[in-house]
């Protein structure tokens, strides 16, 4: 698919997965290394047996598709080999602190001296600038500073982190979508492009609506265990079973087939079958109609059922019956999982001490360009003699005179010219079409006045007054679209949508597997529509094996890909990730996909069909663990704030009603630095205390004497005097604090626009920046139906006579 592309990786563990996305999609990646290796080659989990350098299995998950060679780039034989292979790239990607590249003379404004159509990507905490640019960050503190931290957790302890490092991943595949995204730009101006990725930004996206909250109702979400948080309500997630945990949602949908299970089973009495219409019970108790059943009461006949079963138990027999019920897998639970094995997941991955490991497969499925590993992580220097030696020979890129499909010209948007037929709902394809529409796509937004999309009917509300065209909750995602109502089950609305598909370049769903197919509209009747379309279809669990019905929500599949298993507290139940983690997970992979596809057809003219899997995609964030699991055997779990290395590492209360301070203490030197910043008091000079094995056995006691300290100061004020020491701190920031947050607003993060109905507010912009161009939402996600004429008529062309036949037949529903 990016056959034609080379890319240079320069990144560490912060960057790694974005040049691997790329490769995936069949770019020439090489991974560019200090002589002492990348500080990723030193992350765990490890191989017993193999050299020291090739030891790691988090290098081994992210570097795959790549040649790897060292250079010592602070020398001028290192650093005349990089401008080589920068005369022959199209990509670059690098994570070093702000202004090293420049002193090294390899920053952008140096390398397209040599290279003027080069893509060079930042990647850093914070950004290139700003008030936070140089503040030294960890997983941990950018869950905090990202706003990600104070919604996962337990209301009565401290906010907590997904066990696993997750941050850096975030911030890696937006850099991929960024590369991608400026790469476009590049296709039309000829000029190279200057591409910031934040870290910060990218968290903030893991909290979806919640990051503009505050501005929207008034008030902050906040965490509140293992809950699905509606704006209006809170509702349980997860259920205790025999031997673990599920995750279900008492919708109406799932107690019209569960409520005759409790029948069976005696929990409740016969009369409840047809006692309540259980299909609505669900939309009438949240709008505060009568309802015949309490929620106390059906909440307690559900935890009755569910503790007598298995999880084995409640999966099976809700995939059977159709019922929603997904159980909170391990890392073993992922391994033996039958639905992967029976759709090809896993790989065979010969790893570095000679064995086979089964390793996570790829992020999408695509018809005519499949992925492929065509080499697994390199070898320190592997490759050397190979790639150097290329370098001192550069080879002129060819002119690259194709042109896009939907016709690029110089000065456009990125995506000026692109039709997108926006089939999807809820938030993993909206969040994906959005990119597309907020960067100069068409997008036609398709929906149903009856029911509207279930976002539109979740908080937070404009003022708390509910209201289909007042949900913050859809308009974060469905920014720049214009948006149309149509009735799929009416013919004339299927005769509108195959209008729709002939016109687009991009055609997008996320239904049920086979409802396309079903409606007439699937990949065969759009090809036949549009011969060079390129369809992408998102869902749970991929389009084929024996889990493909499952019809869930995000949070169902984190829960089924081991998230929820990784968040919490060791000594209670999980609590899982904020909201619907693999609805913000999945876009990002569905995105690179959609934009290697595009590439691809500029080049070549063909279309293609792209499946992706939101559960797939999210394990690519769990590869290290489940490959370590067939290594070792070893089942990681939820750990609070733990690190395995790193201590002190927690989340500390602060001055104030549940405020606090995320600290990581990496090394003996941080450790030094938080010593001086707290005037180095009597017990941080305990001589047990001053390396990080001593820190590790005694951590419980540093936790209790640094929050003693740390309760005397709001966390802001904790976070600036560690930071100035260079200790890695971050405040545990609300929307409140993000929308306030200063280096966000150094960045441009939040636009406010006029909305018809909620007024002015502000909507969550781009987790990077590209230098010369302002990104993000160009106009408010529209009312229900807003733009049903002016689709109709300026998109499609309908005459009046057609646009009356179509509403006479009742197709704008």
């Amino acid at each position: 698919m990016l056959s034609p592309y080379t890319v240079l990786d320069l990144t560490d563990e912060r960057g790694e997965l974005a040049s691997m996305i790329l490769g995936d999609l069949g770019a020439e990646v090489i991974k560019v290394e200090p002589p002492e290796g990348s500080s990723s080659r030193r992350i765990g989990p490890f191989i017993d047996g193999a050299p020291e350098a090739e030891r790691s299995l988090h290098f081994f998950a992210y570097n795959r598709n790549k040649r790897g060679i060292t250079l010592d780039l602070t020398g001028d034989a290192g650093r005349d080999a990089l401008l080589g292979l920068a005369r022959q790239a199209d990509f670059l990607f690098e994570s070093s602190a702000p202004g090293e590249m420049a002193k090294l003379g390899l920053d952008f404004d140096s390398l397209r001296q040599v290279s003027p159509r080069l893509v060079y990507v930042s990647i850093t905490p914070y950004g290139q600038d700003g008030p936070y640019a140089d503040y030294a960050a960890t997983d941990l503190t950018l869950s905090a500073m990202g706003g990600q931290m104070i919604l996962q957790g337990d209301a009565d302890r401290p906010p907590v982190r997904i066990t696993v490092p997750q941050c850096w991943l975030h911030t890696a595949t937006e850099a991929a979508v960024a590369a991608l995204i400026a790469h476009t730009m590049t296709l039309q101006t000829g000029e190279g492009q200057y591409v910031d990725v934040s870290g910060q930004a990218a968290v903030v996206w893991t909290g979806l609506h919640a990051s503009t909250a505050q501005a929207i109702h008034g008030k902050d979400f906040n965490r509140a265990g293992a809950t699905l948080n509606l704006g209006t309500m809170a509702l349980p997630l997860t259920f205790e079973c025999l031997d673990g945990h599920v995750v279900a949602l008492q919708n109406g949908r799932v107690l019209a087939r569960t409520v005759p299970w409790w029948v069976e089973e005696g929990i409740v009495p016969p009369e409840w079958l047809d006692g309540e219409e259980w299909v609505t019970w669900d939309i009438r108790f949240l709008q505060g109609q009568p309802v015949k059943y309490t929620f106390p009461e059906i909440f307690s006949a559900g935890v009755q059922y569910m503790r007598r079963h298995t999880k084995a138990e409640m999966w099976e027999r809700g995939l059977r019956e159709g019922v929603t019920v997904a159980p909170v897998n391990t890392i073993e639970d992922l391994a033996k999982l039958d639905h992967l094995k029976a759709r090809d997941y896993w790989l065979s991955a010969p790893l570095p001490n000679g064995r086979e490991a089964k390793a996570p497969g790829y992020f999408a499925r695509l018809s005519e360009t499949p992925m492929s590993v065509r080499r697994w992580a390199p070898k320190l220097g592997e490759h050397n003699d190979e790639v150097i030696g290329s370098a001192s020979s550069p080879v002129a890129a060819a002119p690259d005179t194709a042109r896009r499909r939907n016709g690029a010209r110089a000065g456009s948007l990125p995506f000026e010219g692109l039709n997108v037929a926006d089939f999807t709902w809820l938030i993993a394809g909206p969040q994906a079409t959005k990119y597309l529409a907020d960067h100069g796509a068409t997008v036609v937004r398709v929906e149903t006045e009856n029911p509207p999309c279930r976002l539109r009917t979740m908080g937070p509300y404009m003022d708390g007054v509910p209201g289909t065209n007042r949900s913050q909750a859809f308009g974060e995602f469905n920014t720049s679209k214009l948006g149309i109502t149509l009735d799929l089950k009416n013919p004339a609305g299927i005769a509108v949508a195959r209008k729709l598909i002939a016109w687009a370049d991009l055609y997008v769903e996320n239904f049920t597997p086979g409802t396309v197919e079903d409606l007439g509209i699937g990949y065969e009747a759009a090809r036949a529509l549009n011969p060079s379309i390129i369809m992408a279809s998102s869902c749970l669990m991929g389009q084929t094996g024996p889990a493909r019905d499952f019809a869930g929500f995000g949070y169902h599949a984190a829960s089924i890909a081991g998230f929820f298993e990784l968040t919490g507290w060791p000594d209670k139940g999980p609590a899982g990730p904020w909201a619907a983690y693999t609805d913000i997970l999945a876009p990002r992979f569905f995105l690179s996909a959609i934009l290697g596809a595009l590439d691809h057809r500029r080049r070549t003219g063909h279309g293609q069909y792209i499946d992706i899997s939101q559960m797939e995609s999210a394990l690519t964030y769990l590869a290290p663990q489940l490959i370590d699991y067939d290594v070792s055997g070893r089942s990681v779990t939820r750990a609070g704030n733990r690190s395995e290395t790193a201590a002190p590492h927690a989340a500390f209360p602060c001055a104030g009603e549940d405020q606090w301070c995320a600290i990581a203490v990496e090394n003996d030197e941080q450790w030094q630095a938080l010593r001086r910043a707290i005037s180095d008091p009597e017990w941080s000079r305990d001589e047990k205390l001053q390396t990080a094995a001593g820190r590790l056995a005694n951590e419980h006691e540093i936790d209790r004497r640094l929050s003693e300290w740390t309760r005397e100061r709001p966390p802001h004020e904790v976070m600036r005097l560690l930071q100035a020491a260079g200790v890695p701190a971050g405040a545990a920031q609300r929307s409140s604090d993000l929308l306030q947050d200063q280096q966000l607003a150094h960045r441009g993060f939040f636009h406010y626009m006029e909305h018809p109905e909620m007024g002015n507010v502000p909507y969550s912009g781009h987790e990077f920046r590209i230098r010369g161009y302002e990104s993000g939402p160009r106009f408010p996600a529209p009312l229900l139906g807003q733009h049903n004429e002016q689709v109709l008529r300026e998109v499609l062309g309908m005459t009046e006579d057609e646009m009356v036949e179509v509403l006479a037949a009742g197709a704008i529903a």
